[in-house]
């Protein structure tokens, strides 16, 4: 059956070229799995990845520190598979998809800041909005690994266009209840309207939360709390106080957070090195449901709940 299988792959590929992950799955039939198993252990594969990693929390996994994109990810979206004589092709395509990608990152930073900026000027207030928050953006959009294969949102079910905008909006100790409110309400109505709009299919996954909660949660002592600090480590300054935005980073230097993130990171490599290993060694056995964790993603999303 492998020997099968393996020749169906090399066919494809001589006839079509290199491919990705997800167009080789479509163009085969063959499983996830046993696909990247496949590829892997073929001498006469070459695999190339154009996929930038960056540390994931993950509830599953011991010492929740992985990587992302999930190998899964990465197979099918980063990714380029070809034979041994194609390498050219390989590195053409890898430059176009890396293209691809940056393009898709900078469209969607694009809309969050269009949509933050514009929650800004509707909120006819005469508080001065910008002095007294900061918006971050994260996710995959800050490492310019944005992606927009369609997946179901969470609530909804609905298709959506790929990566999410991550937006934490970080209001001051004087900043009005009421306003903070507003703002709330006005992105909530905002992330409705983007995702329901057909040809938009944009998810928004945000906070608001005061710089009191975010003392707390600098305690980094509950897995809610190791994951906001990693979002506001992560973050670029979508909007706001840029005075703020920078207080906030040293309060992360200064609790000790930052070296944290940056231990954790370097287990995620290391876990990830191990899922490589035992998926390799375990991909054709009958009990692989045990490791299926280590090869599909997760979701990071207690921050927006």
């Amino acid at each position: 059956m492998k020997k099968i299988q393996l020749e169906t792959i090399g066919n494809i590929l001589e006839t079509k070229g290199p491919l990705t992950g997800s167009e080789l799955l479509e163009a085969s039939g063959i499983e996830g799995l046993t696909l990247w198993g496949l590829c892997m252990s073929s001498a006469d594969l070459f695999l190339r990845s154009v996929a930038r990693h960056y540390l994931r929390l993950d509830r599953k996994v011991p010492g929740f520190a992985r990587l992302s994109p999930s190998i899964y990810r990465e197979f099918l979206t980063y990714t380029i598979i070809g034979t041994r004589d194609q390498q050219d092709l390989i590195n053409e395509k890898a430059s176009a998809i890396t293209e691809r990608i940056r393009e898709i990152s900078r469209a969607k930073l694009s809309l969050a800041k269009s949509v933050v900026s514009g929650l800004g000027a509707k909120l006819d207030t005469e508080f001065p909005l910008e002095e007294h928050l900061c918006v971050f953006i994260a996710g995959d959009i800050v490492f310019d690994m944005a992606h927009d294969v369609p997946r179901p949102e969470r609530s909804t079910g609905k298709l959506v266009r790929g990566s999410d905008m991550d937006i934490v909006v970080i209001v001051d100790d004087v900043f009005p209840r009421e306003l903070a409110k507003r703002i709330d309400e006005a992105i909530f109505a905002e992330k409705h309207r983007l995702l329901m709009t057909p040809h938009i299919r944009e998810e928004i996954d945000y906070v608001v939360k005061d710089t009191r909660k975010v003392r707390v949660q600098l305690e980094f002592d509950t897995f809610k709390h190791m994951v906001a600090c990693k979002i506001m480590h992560e973050g670029r300054l979508l909007y706001g106080s840029q005075s703020m935005f920078n207080q906030i980073r040293n309060w992360l230097r200064e609790k000790g957070v930052t070296r944290k993130l940056e231990d954790l990171e370097h287990r995620a490599w290391t876990f990830r090195q191990e899922a490589c290993r035992c998926l390799r060694a375990s991909w054709e056995q009958e009990s692989r449901h045990e490791i299926l964790c280590l090869f599909y993603p997760s979701e990071e999303s207690e921050e927006f709940e």
